[in-house]
């Protein structure tokens, strides 16, 4: 289970990223990379 939910995080952290690519803000990408963050630590405990 937590590696579907690691694999939806990395997913929403990429759409996140090129959001904020397209528009040029900054909360889109710490948004993304938080959620890359939290994606990893859900892979290593699995």
């Amino acid at each position: 289970m937590k590696k579907i939910a690691a694999i939806v995080l990395i997913v929403l952290a990429l759409i996140m990223l090129y959001l904020s690519y397209k528009t040029g803000g900054l909360p889109p990408a710490i948004t993304g990379i938080g959620f890359i963050i939290i994606a990893m630590v859900f892979i290593r405990e699995s």
